[in-house]
């Protein structure tokens, strides 16, 4: 297991990554290579040993992969929120260049099977900070960056989002489903940047099994 452990931090340590990896959260967070921001890793509620925990908190929070940076590739994650409305917010942040400044693409559980047409439609967000952010999104562009997840996954269950990026579009799958949850154009000229995990305002989530596959040159 040491051995193990080693690799993944050692790989992390590589500032672009060249084939593909796998990580082990927990070990990292263990390792202590995962920069987070504003929030807390808390792997007594992390519930394995290759997991994390993010604390809830007031704002976004982010917990960055040590060492590594994407431009095109795939991303790869499970990820668990709860069925409560308006405090689980659950992704995945790409191309960061700061705590303020990268992409995103998160859940809301709460809508995945909510009775209402439009909250199920608010199931699945892309944002682009720090001059989108959801509301911002949601107000001028309605439809267009947030979208219903079918079939509806369970919303207290671990949930597998994929990201695939190429140039200025990111879409998303969900749960090994072939058909896009969510396809965008990036709102941005960043087109490379950290990896991390993110959680929204109030929001604590669960995060393993991360992958990133960058694109064949």
């Amino acid at each position: 297991m040491k051995t193990t452990s080693l690799l993944f931090a050692a790989a992390v340590l590589m500032p672009t990554l060249a084939s593909a990896a796998d990580y082990n959260l927990g070990g990292l967070a263990k390792a202590n290579k995962i920069e987070v921001f504003n929030r807390k890793i808390d792997q007594t509620k992390s519930g394995s040993s290759e997991a994390v925990f993010l604390s809830a908190a007031p704002n976004d929070g982010l917990a960055w992969i040590t060492g590594v940076e994407l431009s095109e590739g795939t991303i790869e994650l499970e990820i668990k929120g709860k069925n409560e409305q308006g405090r689980s917010f659950v992704g995945i942040a790409f191309h960061g260049q700061d705590n303020r400044v990268f992409d995103a693409v998160y859940l809301r559980p709460f809508n995945f099977q909510a009775a209402e047409q439009e909250r199920r439609s608010h199931a699945i967000q892309y944002i682009s900070m720090p001059e989108h952010d959801w509301s911002e999104l949601r107000k001028s562009y309605p439809g267009k960056y947030e979208f219903a997840i079918t079939p509806a996954p369970d919303p207290d269950a671990w949930v597998r989002l994929k990201l695939v990026v190429k140039g200025k579009n990111v879409a998303a799958f969900v749960d090994g489903s072939d058909k896009a949850a969510l396809t965008v154009e990036l709102l941005n000229d960043r087109l490379k940047g950290k990896v991390g995990l993110w959680v929204g305002n109030g929001s604590d989530g669960w995060f393993k099994n991360l992958k990133i596959i960058p694109a064949s040159n």
